[in-house]
């Protein structure tokens, strides 16, 4: 797994962008103002700091001559503005997403960085499945290991042995993968029903693999995270500084001397940078105090965006082909291998019963 993690990482990112989830969709699901409110208390938090790291940068001389309560005056009414200015912001995502977020590139960033999630998935959506593999050595090799001896009490040519070890090794992985992956569609024959493991698991696999993706790939942190620090960041902290800058201007003139935030302005620049630090900082992490403030808004954008639900029911309904698409290519050109090492393990083992077992087979 961990040499096809290229393979499997494409496959995952193009099952989640363009079978399940479209980034309209997620972010439509959004309320603007309730946003806003959501981050109202974690971003005042950060907007005093903010405020004066800015300005005790750019202006320190006309900050340090700014009377407390007048400092004061600027941080309150920036408070105030940011809000609205989320708020708007999030109506502008909403009208055209593609433009500041790339879903395509959140999965891939957060995938190649955490390349372990991939062996993860695997593991744990095809649980049942690797457990089969492991367990067909018992529920195919003890009939073909009674008829390997009824054979060998009327026949026993030297290689008797060796060769029903190997075609054993063979046909017991060979017959495994036929079993998980076939029949595509049930088929019943009388009171036996024959289907795919992997696909009679179709609902417990899609409910699995919609909780890894919705937790640890589409989290509202991790997007929170991208649309900051992804491509388009430029973007959105645009539209953020035109938005506060705008209401500022209109209902603060005390603060005009310390806006000038345009796209290649040292200020925005500088601006930019402290706001990604002081709010990547503000998102949930389990091993921060700091997760707190923005819990609320996580638990909000949870629900509102309900990416988990719908990652699971999209792939509930997908057909047999599709689904069968999610996780089998990225090993399908390999199984031989598990196939060859079967075979050639029972053909040792084979050896070994002629040879310790039985001597030179008399």
């Amino acid at each position: 797994m961990p040499r096809k993690v290229a393979k499997m990482l494409a496959i995952a990112t193009d099952t989640i962008t363009d079978n399940l989830l479209t980034s309209e969709e997620a972010f439509n699901r959004l309320d603007p103002d309730e946003v806003a409110e959501k981050l109202r208390r974690p971003l005042d938090e950060i907007v005093e700091t903010l405020v004066e790291d800015v300005t005790v940068t750019h202006h320190p001389q006309i900050w340090a001559a700014t009377p407390t309560a007048a400092r004061a005056t600027i941080v309150a009414r920036v408070q105030h503005a940011v809000p609205a200015a989320i708020a708007d912001t999030v109506r502008d995502l909403r009208h055209d997403v593609n433009q500041v977020f790339d879903l395509k590139d959140m999965v891939v960033t957060n995938l190649v960085h955490h390349k372990q999630l991939m062996n993860r998935i695997f593991l744990e959506t095809g649980d049942k499945e690797f457990r089969f593999i492991a367990y067909s050595g018992v529920y195919f090799g003890i009939p073909l290991g009674l008829l390997q001896m009824g054979v060998w009490m009327i026949w026993q040519p030297w290689w008797l042995l060796p060769v029903f070890g190997l075609a054993v090794g063979y046909l017991t992985n060979w017959s495994a993968l036929k079993m998980i992956f076939n029949p595509k569609r049930t088929i019943r024959i009388g009171p036996f029903t024959l289907h795919g493991l992997f696909f009679k698991r179709q609902d417990a696999v899609s409910a699995a693999y919609a909780d890894w993706v919705a937790n640890e790939v589409l989290s509202p942190a991790n997007i929170l995270t991208q649309v900051l620090k992804g491509p388009y960041s430029d973007r959105i902290f645009s539209i953020i500084a035109h938005r506060v800058g705008q209401a500022i201007d209109e209902s603060a003139g005390l603060a005009r001397p310390f806006v000038s935030w345009r796209v290649g302005d040292i200020n925005y620049i500088r601006l930019k940078e402290t706001a990604v630090e002081r709010l990547i900082e503000a998102t949930p992490d389990a091993r921060s105090e700091q997760s707190q403030a923005m819990r609320d808004f996580i638990d909000y954008a949870n629900d509102a965006m309900a990416i988990e639900s719908t990652l699971a029911e999209r792939m509930r309904r997908l057909g047999s082909r599709e689904f069968e698409g999610m996780l089998r290519p990225a090993f399908e050109e390999d199984e031989w291998i598990l196939i060859t090492v079967g075979a050639v393990l029972g053909l040792m083992v084979g050896l070994f019963q002629f040879f310790v077992l039985f001597g030179s087979g008399g």
